[in-house]
């Protein structure tokens, strides 16, 4: 009999996609699973909705309740409640391919590595023009980055993260849990400190999980606010839990301070020379959104996309900073 994988589900308020991503699991060509939602005490029904499915499927599905309501906690919650010889981390707000499971086990089961996960391909919440733009960048190099679980790739390869990754047990049992003091961006301090005890990383292009992005400005900015804040007041709790790449954001915002600071001033020669870094961020953003609409041959894309790579790269910069002065002013 094949091992069995439990998958750990986080949640809050996830009532809108919570049964698409149970359907996507429960259909997974690998049968020997046990889904755990541990909810962050959700205020809709998201807990009615799985109540449904353990009333269909009993002892299959289970939820716990996560007092302190944050990701962390919840993933440490699942993981010490779990009886599978394997975890999988899995989000409420995203869908998995009938193989995803199956092909990260083989891979793990075939000695290829120690966690395995797929492709995460993001896709709108709706068919309106600016969540569509914004899911479109979320996948973008210009946007997030060369991580290539969200870019892509054609062939199996080793990788410092993973999405939604299937990890042998052990691993938990060997390097601890997740920090429960970082609210967000717990998966990057958890990956080094992986790296770190020479676990593999694979990204299995075969498998696949969709995101389902969010879809207005406002909640594009609290998420990555957030996720900047946390990426460098991370350091107060832990040690290179992040790298310089992560920073990119921090440095553009402190440019345009500057920028606007020389220009308040009218400094002439030196606004001029400060003005070239702008404009070319300025091209780069209108040449990709303007690649983006050409590609996808919806051409009112372009305002919403250009809007969308500033506001992410804008709130993620700030957010940084804002987690640098935490740090220093306390």
């Amino acid at each position: 009999m094949s091992k069995k994988v439990s998958i750990i589900i986080p949640v809050r308020n996830e009532e809108r996609t919570i049964s698409v991503c149970i359907d996507s699991l429960l259909n997974n060509t690998y049968k020997n699973i046990e889904i755990i939602v541990v909810d962050g005490m959700s205020n809709d029904r998201t807990v009615e909705v799985i109540k449904g499915y353990i009333d269909k499927y009993g002892e299959k599905i289970k939820i716990l309740q996560n007092p302190s309501v944050f990701t962390p906690a919840g993933l440490n919650l699942g993981i010490s409640n779990s009886t599978g010889d394997y975890i999988m981390i899995a989000s409420g707000h995203a869908r998995y391919s009938e193989n995803y499971i199956d092909e990260c086990v083989n891979a793990i089961e075939n000695g290829e590595c120690d966690v395995a996960g797929g492709i995460m391909e993001v896709i709108p919440r709706s068919d309106s023009p600016k969540a569509i733009a914004i899911s479109e960048v979320l996948k973008h190099p210009f946007g997030v980055g060369g991580a290539k679980y969200r870019t892509g790739t054609q062939e199996k390869m080793y990788v410092d993260t993973v999405a939604y990754g299937v990890y042998k047990k052990e691993i938990f049992e060997k390097i601890g849990l997740f920090k429960e003091e970082l609210i967000r961006n717990q998966d990057i301090e958890f990956n080094l400190r992986l790296k770190r005890a020479g676990y593999r990383t694979m990204l299995i292009p075969t498998a696949r999980s969709y995101y389902y992005a969010r879809d207005s400005y406002k909640k594009l900015w609290e998420n990555n606010f957030s996720n900047g804040f946390w990426v460098t007041y991370s350091a107060k709790f832990v040690k290179r839990a992040f790298r310089l790449r992560h920073l990119i954001p921090l440095l553009f915002v402190l440019y345009l301070f500057f920028f606007a600071i020389i220009s308040f001033f009218q400094l002439n020669h030196l606004t001029s020379l400060a003005s070239i870094p702008i404009f070319l961020y300025v091209i780069l953003n209108i040449y990709y959104s303007l690649s983006i609409s050409l590609k996808s041959r919806k051409f009112a894309l372009l305002p919403y996309l250009t809007i969308a790579f500033l506001v992410l790269h804008i709130s993620y910069g700030i957010g940084s900073i804002v987690g640098i002065l935490r740090l220093v002013l306390k």
